[in-house]
């Protein structure tokens, strides 16, 4: 059996295609400009304490990079099942000269390789989609482990990857939902969300984590909005990424998912096309 944790990837999506790199880095960008910043509900003063930081699933290290860039004295580091991904990120890292940013491969569905209050904040964005939502307990837990007294533990999620006036667009995000749901991926009783956003402070909590706090996000894509290009690109590239997952739980055909995914795409590049993105920010410290 292999040891290799990118060979035992759960991620519905293939973390080591490049489209899919490419796709992360675009959507992490547009992603934390509409937050106001990497950090943005975090205090001066709390950020000014901030030595060592980790971001769980880092993808292409986008964050790690953000955060590394503001906080020049700060340790960060990323990791990521995927080695295409971390050895772009570290690349990243070196042509930006950014010393204090890190990345290496790790399985967070498996108990994370850190000492215990390793660090100041542990941060973790978007990770509905990479594993059954039996592991996020667990996970929570490691991520109170690995804390420090006082420490941050940070999770940014979402229900639904936007919401639009598209129909071939909407039935495209339903048969996703209902898809991910019998997967067991989420935490929707019916397979119409997520279902994530209202169980974050319950999970954070049952892991030990006290002064929960939330901030909501919107996103803006409609047609003419200065998001609008990000996101299509995002939508055509996540949901071709998505056909091989769709057409295996058997929620739609392949001939039936690629009529669907041009009029989806379509209707995206329509004058009136109208689309929204709401997503959350939940935070939290270790006693």
């Amino acid at each position: 059996m292999s040891t290799d944790p990118s060979e035992q990837n759960s991620y519905i999506i293939d973390a080591e295609d490049p489209a899919e790199m490419a796709r992360l880095i675009q959507f992490d960008r547009v992603t934390t400009k509409a937050m106001g910043g990497p950090l943005a509900e975090q205090p001066e003063a709390t950020l000014a304490r901030l030595r060592n930081v980790l971001d769980l699933g880092c993808g292409p290290g986008s964050w790690v990079l953000d955060v590394a860039f503001t906080l020049p004295d700060c340790e960060v580091a990323g990791v990521d099942i995927s080695r295409t991904m971390i050895n772009y990120a570290n690349a990243r890292a070196r042509s930006q000269e950014l010393t204090n940013a890190s990345f290496g491969v790790m399985d967070v569905t498996q108990p994370l390789g850190f000492a215990d209050n390793s660090f100041d904040l542990v941060n973790a964005r978007f990770l509905i989609n990479v594993f059954h939502k039996d592991h996020w307990p667990i996970l929570m837990k490691e991520c109170v482990r690995i804390l420090r007294p006082g420490g941050i533990l940070r999770w940014t999620e979402t229900d639904r990857f936007g919401l639009s006036n598209s129909p071939a667009g909407e039935r495209l995000m339903a048969l996703a939902l209902e898809a991910e749901w019998r997967a067991g991926y989420t935490f929707s009783p019916d397979g119409r969300s997520n279902g994530i956003t209202p169980m974050l402070g319950l999970l954070m909590r049952n892991a030990g984590i006290v002064n929960i706090q939330q901030k909501p996000h919107l996103l803006d894509y409609s047609a003419g909005t200065e998001a609008w290009q990000d996101m299509y690109d995002n939508a055509r590239v996540g949901a071709a990424l998505m056909r091989p997952f769709l057409t295996k739980l058997g929620v739609i055909s392949e001939a039936e998912f690629d009529q669907l995914y041009q009029q989806a795409m379509t209707e995206m590049q329509a004058p009136d096309f109208r689309g929204l993105w709401y997503y959350m920010t939940a935070w939290g410290n270790k006693p």
